[in-house]
């Protein structure tokens, strides 16, 4: 399969970091594909470079070396303009802190971006209203970050992440945070949520019980990638 085929491709990833007079090497020739629709799951040790792979695949930090394609565009050498305009209209994303903005509702916290990436004021609302209704939130629009738990925080984050319609979607450890029985909830929300807006995505996770219900699995290895039977 080419990378034009595919959402995302990773070819001959290297990240490394200097450490005083070390060189940390974190990823060592990575090699991904994400198809269309797919949802694939992320496994690894802290310090493994889950992150780091995250944050390159997001074109949020260029390798050291390697190729970086999404939906069949090599997005290695573009400028940071370019990246970011590219981050805004195709790639979602999901941390383990929420990261949402206090003073503002929930609602418009999932509608900001959408506004940002042009849509009139009306239609971002009420895709924002749409999305945290099949979330389950649909009495909490109006709330601040502050007046809602956790993982209702959390829902908020994925419906903003959501919010422009990404072909991809990359998640940071997003139910890290959270409770075991929280955890599988919002675990749930995302998973039914990405099905139903036919997202690809990729979920980095220590819960082996929440990877086990992905497409397939991977684990980050001495820097490389390798499938994972769980």
């Amino acid at each position: 399969m080419s990378e034009a085929d595919l959402v995302l491709a990773i070819r001959g990833l290297k990240r490394t970091y200097k450490s005083g007079d070390r060189t940390l090497t974190v990823l060592d020739g990575a090699e991904l594909d994400v198809q269309r629709g797919e949802i694939v799951g992320l496994i690894g040790p802290s310090g493994s470079g889950k992150s780091s792979l995250l944050h390159a695949a997001g074109l949020l930090e260029r390798p050291t070396e390697g190729q970086i394609f999404i939906e069949g565009r090599d997005c290695s050498n573009l400028s940071d303009r370019v990246r970011t305009r590219i981050r805004l209209g195709t790639i979602g994303f999901v941390y383990q802190a929420h990261h949402l903005l206090p003073e503002f509702t929930a609602l418009d916290n999932v509608a900001l971006p959408q506004m940002i990436a042009g849509k009139s004021r009306k239609a971002a609302r009420d895709r924002a209203e749409s999305l945290l209704s099949q979330l389950g939130l649909a009495e909490r629009v109006h709330h601040q970050p502050a007046q809602m738990s956790g993982g209702e925080q959390q829902r908020v984050a994925i419906a903003r992440a959501l919010a422009n319609k990404p072909r991809l979607l990359l998640a940071d450890e997003p139910t890290g945070n959270l409770d075991p029985a929280t955890s599988t909830a919002v675990f749930e929300n995302l998973y039914a949520l990405a099905r139903a807006e036919g997202v690809s995505a990729l979920v980095a996770t220590h819960n082996l019980e929440l990877a086990r219900h992905m497409d397939r699995v991977l684990g980050l290895k001495a820097g490389k990638l390798e499938p994972q039977a769980l």
